[in-house]
């Protein structure tokens, strides 16, 4: 499906309105939005709009956990009766939590330290619906970025619009060829959305078959 179906089909789901729209993806992502669209399953984007600063003494894993409860939860309150989906990916160093970088120096700073490392990525995914009903992932993907030369992070960052992924790393471009190995049970979950287990909870559902 081409960048435009998909923010046809997001637009006409939003024109619609809530109520028609079965799913409601709790996430500004435009990332999750195009991934979400190869379930079939009518969606419509609500931004949640919330601040994601870890707090003191949080674990990678915990705030991974709450932010996805957290932004299905802030959204529910504006869709009542609709199902709604939040998740959040964090990469973690070490026991080190590593966000979305926004600047070109983080950027270089997070890929330095990844160098020859290996980091986690952390996908988190929470599903709220009536009855305050609900289902929730974690997925961990393992990888191994290989020795990497501050020519090859500059050249990487000119070409890979990357400030908006954690660990400054978008595994669906440009960024596999920073990689020694990958290692999960799920090759979406690094792009920020399971859809393996997202199908799973979507059958359990009811909005896709058995």
């Amino acid at each position: 499906m081409s960048v435009d179906q998909v923010k046809e089909t997001l637009d006409s789901s939003a024109d619609s309105g809530a109520a028609r729209a079965p799913l409601i993806l709790a996430s500004g992502s435009r990332y999750r939005r195009e991934m979400i669209t190869r379930l079939q399953v009518p969606v419509q984007a609500d931004s949640p709009d919330i601040d994601e600063s870890p707090m003191a003494g949080e674990s990678p894993v915990e705030l991974s956990i709450r932010l996805a409860r957290q932004k299905a939860v802030h959204v529910a309150q504006r869709h009542p009766g609709n199902w709604v989906l939040g998740s959040d990916q964090v990469a973690m160093l070490g026991d080190q939590p590593v966000g979305k970088p926004g600047t070109l120096d983080r950027a270089r700073d997070q890929l330095r330290a990844a160098s020859g490392q290996t980091v986690r990525f952390l996908t988190a995914m929470y599903l709220t619906g009536p009855d305050d009903s609900h289902h929730a992932h974690l997925d961990t993907t393992t990888v191994r970025f290989r020795t990497l030369s501050d020519a090859a992070i500059e050249d990487y960052l000119n070409r890979e619009s990357a400030l908006d992924c954690a660990g400054s790393f978008k595994s669906e471009g440009l960024g596999i060829s920073l990689t020694e190995s990958i290692e999960s049970e799920d090759p979406t979950a690094l792009i920020g959305l399971p859809l393996i287990a997202l199908a799973r909870m979507l059958r359990q559902i009811g909005l896709l078959p058995v």
